[in-house]
């Protein structure tokens, strides 16, 4: 079954927009997955295509409708896929979310713009908040980019070589080792000699021990994490 994204947004002509190009877009063009835009706007009751209103309680900006919103979130063949929110307060997009996503048949992705939508559509519709970072955009469009990208290029077909994604940063909760290339010397710098020594073992020892080093130093967090999985696998042998 192709891997199906369904995007509720008042900005359609941003897609695909980066997802047509590279190996999102050639996997698009391939037919390894499937990519739909909605127009929320479409679900407007006035002529003016208005989805908004000033927030209940005052203060600045203003509110998508949430019967506007469920009627586009309605509109849509669901198929057994995710509803999900792009927004900055929701649970954080990992590669293990990703990897669940990448297995099941799509997702709806509806995206909000001005100071979010309306509460109770979040819960009558049980929408899951996803956040790709704390920080905030304009809309949930790049944010919905960026979620797709990052399932798209588990599916079948899509990376060239499955061990590309084995090694990535994150899979195995390590940041990736360094990469090196031609040319064997760049202005002083050498590629480390362990990389061209021919010795396979060495060489995946060097890349793991790199790892380590990389998430210790960099991303405590990852780090206490992958420790607590060591020393529980340790527990249980």
């Amino acid at each position: 079954m192709t891997w199906s994204a369904t995007v509720l947004t008042i900005q359609p002509e941003m897609f695909p927009g980066p997802l047509g190009l590279s190996l999102c877009g050639k996997a698009l063009a391939q037919g390894l997955w499937s990519l739909e835009t909605l127009d929320i706007r479409a679900h407007s009751t006035n002529r003016h295509g208005s989805v908004d209103d000033t927030p209940a309680g005052g203060g600045p900006g203003m509110v998508m409708r949430a019967d506007i919103v469920a009627a586009a979130i309605d509109s849509v063949d669901r198929r057994h896929r995710p509803l999900i929110l792009l927004s900055p307060r929701g649970q954080r997009l990992t590669q293990s979310r990703a990897r669940h996503l990448a297995q099941g048949s799509g997702a709806i992705l509806v995206c909000g713009r001005f100071e979010g939508i309306d509460q109770r559509v979040i819960e009558a519709r049980a929408l899951e908040e996803i956040s790709i970072g704390d920080y905030v955009l304009s809309g949930g469009e790049l944010a919905a980019m960026t979620l797709i990208d990052a399932v798209v290029r588990l599916q079948p077909g899509v990376v060239g070589a499955d061990a590309s994604l084995d090694e990535e940063s994150f899979e195995h909760g390590l940041l990736e080792y360094p990469h090196y290339t031609r040319p064997q010397v760049w202005e002083g710098h050498e590629i480390p000699a362990i990389l061209t020594s021919g010795h396979h073992q060495k060489v995946r020892d060097w890349r793991h021990a790199q790892s380590l080093e990389l998430t210790k130093s960099r991303r405590p967090d990852l780090w206490d994490a992958y420790q607590r999985r060591a020393a529980g696998a340790a527990t249980k042998h």
